[in-house]
């Protein structure tokens, strides 16, 4: 136990301990988990005094939490919870003594229970004690930002720090902030920390900004990326329906530049899932697309009035039976025929739908409005606590800062139907859905932002 924790002091990795040692990286783990442990505590353990339920347990107990166990067992008139019971202790089941509290006592509104003896206080609303505990970490988030910190990690509530997982990694190299909150309102820092992955290539780039310049994970996720591509394709080429004009000047340039599209072929719309699938096709634009495809189907005497319009297989008999009927077409019908044409053919997640919704002003709020499946994606902790902060203010995220994903998102989405007492928002977009597109951080990975802005210097207006 000893020779695994002062290899890990020394900056080797629970893979290499394995390899060295000829046993699992998960009996390393466990190894350094009983080194974590107090003294008194392995010692009992040793002696058969403590089951292995019970110091399995103690494992992802903190240090404080460590002591207040052992005081229990050294207290004839109390019971020290062992096995389940100790779980339950660990994860909730006590009251959140005032010793917690990153905030000031007097500035919690609540009352305060104390023991006979005045030694020990408790917070007795616990909700309210965590609204005060969430803006408190909130604070401090922001002060080691502040403070140059390229990044603070909040763990989820519960999930222990293990920092053999991790390297020591200064400031200046581009280390971490990783914030820990146990069930019982307990909060550690810890400064200066990078996973082994990140700080190997920390070492081999060289500098922090190369770090920097690749970010442990994009900003959206793959599914997440291809729900935004389509509804934003959806959204601007039904809107392009009323600009014939433009809708011919956008032919012309692909007849000349030619696109992956236009041998002639449709726009596939493909999703990655059943979910993304289920969105777009309740989606409001998708409604209004469909009843101009009619309308262009019955000029142009198609029987099928929900078939589509582009993609033919070239057959030369059906090219010569269109042209005879374009011929009878005025010219006005001729361009609502071609700028639907164009819309069939534009190609999903494209710089061209970037160029084109901004040139279109289009607002995706008549189109669109956050479903299901919207928030279903949305898993970035991060990002869900900024959403939050735009329908519901700061102090509001500021005070759900560290709570579950899922409880942000509730949250947010309450402000959206004005239930559950909070005040009706009628109107909002995430910035990843407004022309133009916006990111919520600076970690980059979010295509469509990134498109914009290549092509943002050709359609500066005068």
């Amino acid at each position: 136990m000893g020779d695994a924790s002062r290899l890990v002091r020394q900056g080797r990795t629970v893979l290499d301990i394995a390899a060295t040692f000829g046993i699992t990286d998960l009996k390393v783990k466990r190894i350094l988990a009983l080194g974590d442990l107090l003294p008194k505590i392995r010692e009992a353990y040793r002696r058969e005094e403590i089951d292995a339920e019970t110091v399995r347990h103690l494992t992802m107990a903190s240090k404080a939490q460590q002591k207040d166990w052992l005081a229990l067992c050294a207290d004839p008139d109390q019971h020290a919870p062992r096995g389940f019971q100790l779980k339950q202790w660990l994860f909730g089941g006590q009251s959140i003594s005032t010793k917690v509290a990153l905030f000031a006592i007097d500035e919690y509104p609540g009352l305060i229970t104390s023991d006979l003896f005045g030694e020990d206080s408790y917070f007795a609303d616990a909700d309210l004690f965590w609204q005060k505990q969430n803006e408190a970490i909130a604070a401090r988030r922001d002060t080691y930002l502040n403070d140059g910190w390229s990044e603070v990690v909040l763990l989820e509530p519960g999930q222990y720090f293990h920092p053999w997982d991790y390297e020591k990694t200064p400031k200046k190299n581009g280390g971490k902030v990783f914030i820990a909150v146990t069930y019982r309102g307990e909060v550690e820092c810890h400064e200066g920390w990078l996973s082994h992955k990140e700080a190997r290539r920390a070492r081999e780039g060289g500098e922090q900004e190369e770090t920097a310049a690749k970010p442990p994970r994009p900003e959206l996720t793959g599914p997440m990326q291809n729900y935004v591509d389509l509804h934003r394709h959806a959204a601007v080429r039904a809107a392009m329906l009323d600009h014939p004009a433009v809708a011919l000047r956008l032919v012309v340039a692909h007849a000349i530049t030619g696109s992956g599209l236009w041998q002639v072929r449709r726009e596939p719309q493909r999703a990655v899932n059943e979910t993304v699938t289920a969105s777009l096709a309740g989606c409001k634009a998708e409604a209004a697309f469909g009843k101009k495809r009619r309308e262009v189907l019955a000029l142009l005497g198609s029987p099928d009035e929900d078939g589509v319009v582009a993609g033919g297989n070239g057959d030369a008999f059906a090219i010569a039976g269109v042209f005879a009927r374009l011929l009878a077409l005025c010219d006005d019908d001729v361009m609502r025929v071609l700028t639907l044409v164009m819309a069939e053919t534009l190609a999903a997640g494209s710089t061209v739908i970037e160029a084109l919704g901004n040139h279109l002003n289009v607002d995706m709020g008549t189109w669109w409005q956050p479903d299901d499946a919207f928030f279903d994606l949305l898993r970035d902790k991060e990002i869900a606590n900024s959403m939050l902060a735009e329908v519901g203010g700061k102090l509001v995220a500021d005070g759900n800062v560290a709570e579950k994903v899922k409880t942000q998102k509730k949250i947010t989405r309450d402000f959206l139907a004005g239930e559950n007492g909070r005040l009706r928002v009628e109107t909002w977009l995430p910035r990843w859905m407004k022309f133009p597109a916006e990111s919520y951080t600076s970690r980059g990975g979010f295509r469509t932002a990134d498109q914009w802005a290549q092509v943002q210097p050709l359609f500066v207006r005068e």
